[in-house]
């Protein structure tokens, strides 16, 4: 399997924890990405995704509600050398479905398992095709 580099994204969105998250939800669907990093100056300090989104939704969000009410802390991250098949693992094990790519300090894309599905599925074609 390929190292996370080749198939990460690198179109990323990053808000802050005192954004509202009406607006970041606004950004996250014209952007079409199902995540958000949060970060405070160039620090990654957690993630919010559509889940996220939804899950506020559910519980009533308001005009108040900002992405630190309810984004995770610190997500798990990788390294981008390290393989999409890790990747894998640690996103079925830990539940979640987008896992930010570090290199040192510096956030340099997202996997999504959508990402990876296409990994998997590179040589295959939908029934007809």
């Amino acid at each position: 399997m390929p190292v996370a580099r080749k198939v990460m994204s690198r179109n990323l969105l990053t808000v802050a924890p005192d954004d509202p998250l009406k607006g970041v939800a606004e950004r996250m669907v014209s952007r079409d990405v199902g995540a958000a990093l949060v970060t405070e100056g160039e620090r990654l300090v957690g993630i919010v995704t559509e889940r996220d989104v939804l899950r506020a939704v559910a519980r009533g969000i308001d005009e108040t509600t900002r992405v630190g009410d309810l984004m995770t802390p610190d997500p798990e991250t990788m390294e981008p050398d390290e393989s999409t098949e890790h990747a894998a693992v640690l996103m079925l094990h830990g539940g979640f479905r987008h896992l930010p790519i570090m290199e040192g300090d510096e956030v340099v894309g997202m996997l999504s398992i959508r990402d990876l599905m296409r990994v998997v599925l590179e040589d295959s074609a939908p029934r007809g095709a």
